[in-house]
């Protein structure tokens, strides 16, 4: 947990509402609803030639959307550590799926809670434990309340709530809706904005639920997937109908997005598909609703995960002491039309180390039968003390995996710190034309080059432990390469 210097901003010409009746300014409930390997293209409002997405297809009529966004990383706890931090994911020590985020890190819901707000997450966290005293489960990120999967689930999971684990009955995905509907209505009426995280362990393999009604996408590849797709949708549309059965939709600031690129490269917005830093890793689909705020339109703005923490605080008039380096920026005036350009380039880098196996009910089952038993717990404190107090130090100049810079509309990438690839995504948005070796480049690509060497020696420094105060260094840097084998994640 950490602590967070707060000021009101609210005054200042944010987006914060004002409410005539109450004679005051009141902060909006803010969701964020994330879905697990949806890509860029598997919506309808998107293009897709049969996916089924209604809700979301209204959604977009109904709100901002955002034609190029990007997730920081092209798996999922790296991203959903770029949504808490407004950081990099290397930065926070999350390199790679399954891999905790240090406690260090200021979080978007310990600034909120610190501003004011009531705070819950649901569904898959995928970024440290489940069990009650650890540093590293939720409410050390600052969350008051919780019911979470480990990592990807599907029917009838394992969920810890608070760190007490109970065996569920039904889909996944309809269960982390019921949660966090129960909490909504829970602090509805009460004097206090919420801030709720929903992140669907859907579209997740290994496809089990399915959606209500007809049976859909027979004969389809992928069936499965899309299957999962519709139901997120169907729970996207029940959340929308029970804000409004509650009277609290029109000041609730709703935020959808995917943690990754999809699992089908036909529909991924780019070249290739989850797992890669190229396009089609990256891109996913992004759709904000706040109906007080009557938000419409869409941009080709270029934004990504990192800059939804700065955003957020921005639109609910709450400016954060923001401790450490940030990657994200405020896009707030692009939303509100007032703005066509980012000034702040964005920088990718996966694959520094593997990623490492989080078996989420399997985990989560021995744990319940450890606590039904009245036993000690499993825990692994080698695992702990490593996420909490070891800083293994990577020398500077570590290039190891595959980095891009995005400076729109040109992207550089840097694989194994070897070989350069040089794209423009306006004339080129699937990334087939190599630039690199054209000499009328040169100067921008030196440029570039320079760019996002600076940039990955910052975030080493960050992963390190440079950002935080207190923190006791090794005083010889060295390489770190991991032997485990990548499971899926």
């Amino acid at each position: 947990m950490h602590a967070v210097v707060l000021s009101d901003e609210s005054s200042t010409g944010s987006f914060l509402p004002h409410f005539e009746e109450k004679g005051e300014t009141r902060k909006p409930h803010i969701i964020l609803v994330m879905a697990d390997d949806q890509g860029w293209g598997d919506t309808g409002y998107n293009g897709h030639p049969f996916v089924q997405t209604p809700e979301l297809n209204s959604m977009a009529k109904d709100g901002f959307v955002f034609d190029r966004f990007y997730a920081a990383a092209p798996v999922c706890s790296p991203t959903r550590a770029s949504v808490m931090t407004g950081r990099h994911p290397i930065r926070t020590k999350v390199t790679n799926h399954g891999r905790y985020m240090r406690p260090h890190e200021q979080t978007l819901a310990e600034t909120l809670k610190a501003s004011g707000y009531v705070t819950g997450i649901f569904g898959k966290v995928h970024l440290g434990s489940g069990q009650p005293d650890s540093p590293c489960n939720p409410s050390g990120m600052g969350f008051d309340e919780w019911v979470i999967g480990l990592n990807f689930f599907d029917n009838d999971p394992y969920l810890s709530r608070n760190g007490i684990i109970e065996h569920r009955k039904g889909k996944g995905s309809v269960i982390g809706m019921d949660d966090a509907l129960a909490f909504l209505g829970k602090h509805k009426d009460r004097d206090q904005p919420i801030f709720t995280v929903i992140w669907f362990p859907s579209p997740h393999d290994p496809h089990q639920e399915v959606p209500d009604g007809p049976s859909l996408y027979e004969g389809e590849k992928q069936a499965g997937y899309y299957r999962e797709i519709t139901l997120l949708d169907q729970q996207v549309g029940r959340l929308r109908r029970e804000l409004k059965g509650m009277g609290i939709a029109d000041n609730t600031l709703l935020w959808y997005c995917s943690d990754n690129g999809g699992l089908a490269e036909a529909s991924s917005g780019g070249r290739r598909r989850k797992g890669s830093i190229y396009e089609g890793g990256l891109r996913i689909p992004s759709i904000i609703e706040w109906p007080a705020r009557n938000l419409s339109g869409r941009t080709a703005v270029p934004a990504w995960t990192c800059d939804m923490y700065p955003t957020l605080l921005a639109m609910a008039g709450i400016k954060g002491d923001f401790p450490h380096p940030l990657d994200g920026m405020d896009i707030s005036r692009i939303i509100a039309g007032e703005t066509d350009s980012r000034i702040r380039p964005m920088g990718f880098w996966h694959l520094l180390q593997d990623g490492q196996g989080t078996w989420s009910d399997r985990i989560q089952k021995a744990i319940m039968e450890q606590q039904q038993a009245g036993k000690p717990l499993p825990h692994n404190p080698q695992r702990i003390q490593k996420d909490v107090e070891a800083f293994p130090q990577f020398a500077e100049e570590t290039a190891t995996g595959h980095a891009a810079w995005n400076q729109w509309p040109w992207k550089l990438h840097r694989i194994n710190g070897e070989k350069y690839e040089l794209y423009n995504l306006i004339r080129d948005p699937m990334e087939t034309k190599d630039l690199s070796g054209y000499g009328e480049h040169s100067a921008r690509i030196n440029g570039m080059k320079k760019a996002l060497h600076a940039w990955m020696r910052s975030v080493l420094r960050s992963l390190n432990g440079h950002d935080y105060k207190g923190v006791h260094l090794p005083s010889q840097p060295f390489p770190q390469q991991s032997t485990e084998t990548p499971p899926k994640g």
